[in-house]
C-alpha cells in the first residue's frame, strides 16, 4: 500500500502543501491497518510532517524521493538500533530466560537461539523446560534438543518446581562446564497473575543476565498490550519477534520499539532453526515500504547454497550441458532458502505483499514429480 502510494507522489514535478497532508492522510492508514499503534503512528505522521513541509523539500526537483527518505529515516529512527544480539560473557552459565504468551514461538526460539550460540559463537548451551504443567511443552523442547544435539533438562512428571528445575539446571552447568542456560519459561493464552509472579520469583532467584520477551508479530495491537504488562512487571532487556515472514509487515516491531524503549534483538523469520536474524532496522523499514531486502537475500544465498553445486552448474549452462538432474537440483537448492513469496518480497521493484500470481510453489511441486518419475537417462537430456 505504501508502495502505491509513492508512486503517486512520483508522477508530481513539484510538491504542495496539499499533496504532502493528502499522502501522509494515505500514510497514517496504511501504518494503522498494518496494526502499527496509533500512538506510535501520530507521533510518526507528525516528525515526516515538520521535515516534508521543510523549503528544501518543496523547492526540491525530486520532491517525492526527497518524502520517501523521510519516512524511511523516521522509520529506521522508530525501530532503533541495529541489534548486536546477545553477548554471551563471564561468568558463566550465562542465564537467558525466554518469557512470552503460549504459541508465541518461544519454545522453538529457544532450540533456534541454542543452535545459533552453539554454530556462531562456539558456545556449549544447555535448554531447561520450566513450563512443568504442560509435559507436551517438555517433549517439544526435549525434541529440537535431540534435533540440534542440544543437551536439556526437563520434568515430564510435573512434580519439580520451575524453580528447582532451573536451579538443578544451573548446577548441572555450572559442573559440566556449559556457557550458557536458555529457560523456556510457561506461557499461558493470556497474561495471568500466577505466570507473572512464577517469573517474577525466578528473575529475583536467579538473576537472569537477559530475559527475552517472545512476541508473535501476526497478533498485531494485541502484541503491544502483550509487551508493557511483560515490561512493566519484569526487567524485560529485549524482544523477539516471532513470524516475520508471514503477512505482518513490521507494525508490531514499530509499535514495540516505540512505546517501551527496549530493542528489538532478533526476528525469527521461518520455522527451520537456522530462520533466526539479527534485527535490522534499515532492512525492516525497506521491507515495510515495499523496497526489498538484497541483503538479507544475500546472507540467505550464502548460508543455504551449496557453493560447489552452484559453479558446477553455471560451467554446465554455459556448455549447453544443463540437464533435468540439475535443474531438480537447483530446485532443491532453491526450496532452502525458504517460501519463494518470502524471497521474491526481498527482491526491490518487484511487488510486494505477495501479488505475484504467477509464482505458484504448488506449479514446482509438480515439475518436481515429472522429473522425479523420469528414468536416470531420460533426465540426462
Amino acid at each position: 500500500k505504501l508502495q502505491n502510494i509513492f508512486n503517486k507522489l512520483k508522477r508530481k514535478a513539484k510538491l504542495t502543501q496539499k499533496d504532502v497532508d493528502l499522502v501522509l492522510k494515505e500514510i497514517r492508514v496504511a501504518l494503522l491497518e498494518a496494526d502499527v499503534n496509533y500512538k506510535v503512528v501520530r507521533t510518526f505522521i507528525s516528525r515526516v510532517k515538520e521535515k516534508a513541509l521543510g523549503k528544501e523539500v518543496m523547492e526540491s526537483f525530486t520532491p517525492a524521493q526527497q518524502i520517501i527518505k523521510i519516512v524511511r529515516d523516521e522509520l529506521i529512527s522508530l525501530l532503533g538500533e541495529t541489534s548486536k544480539g546477545i553477548s554471551i560473557r563471564e561468568p558463566y552459565p550465562f542465564l537467558i530466560l525466554m518469557v512470552g504468551l503460549q504459541g508465541s514461538g518461544k519454545t522453538t526460539t529457544c532450540g533456534k537461539l541454542a543452535s545459533f550460540l552453539k554454530k556462531e559463537k562456539g558456545k556449549r548451551p544447555l535448554l531447561v523446560g520450566l513450563d512443568v504443567k504442560r509435559p507436551a511443552a517438555s517433549r517439544q523442547l526435549a525434541i529440537i534438543g535431540d534435533k540440534i544435539d542440544v543437551p536439556y533438562v526437563i520434568d515430564e512428571t510435573g512434580k519439580t518446581s520451575p524453580v528447582k528445575l532451573l536451579e538443578l539446571a544451573l548446577k548441572k552447568a555450572e559442573k559440566e562446564g556449559f556457557h550458557v542456560v536458555i529457560g523456556d519459561t510457561a506461557g499461558r493464552l493470556q497474561v495471568d497473575e500466577e505466570m507473572m509472579k512464577e517469573l517474577q520469583e525466578m528473575e529475583r532467584r536467579f538473576s537472569p543476565r537477559e530475559i527475552l520477551l517472545v512476541i508473535d508479530a501476526m497478533i498485531g495491537q494485541e502484541s503491544v498490550n502483550v509487551a508493557k504488562t511483560f515490561n512493566e512487571r519484569l526487567n524485560v532487556t529485549g524482544f523477539v519477534l516471532t513470524k516475520m515472514d508471514g503477512d505482518a509487515r513490521g507494525g508490531a516491531a514499530l509499535s514495540i520499539r516505540e512505546i517501551t524503549g527496549k530493542p528489538i534483538k532478533f526476528i525469527g523469520v521461518g520455522e527451520k532453526i537456522e530462520d533466526l536474524e539479527f534485527f535490522y532496522p534499515d532492512r525492516i523499514a525497506s521491507r515495510i515500504l515495499g523496497m526489498g531486502d538484497v541483503l538479507t537475500l544475500i546472507e540467505k544465498l550464502e548460508k543455504t547454497q551449496d557453493k560447489k553445486k552452484q559453479e558446477k552448474a553455471i560451467k554446465k549452462l554455459a556448455k549447453n550441458q544443463f540437464n533435468f538432474e540439475d535443474f531438480l537440483d537447483q530446485l532443491h537448492e532453491l526450496k532452502k532458502m525458504g517460501p519463494l513469496e518470502n524471497l521474491l518480497n526481498m527482491i526491490p521493484g518487484l511487488p510486494s505483499g505477495g501479488k505475484l500470481p504467477e509464482v505458484d510453489e504448488k506449479e514446482l511441486v509438480k515439475i518436481e514429480a515429472i522429473i522425479n518419475s523420469m528414468t536416470r537417462e531420460e533426465r540426462k537430456h
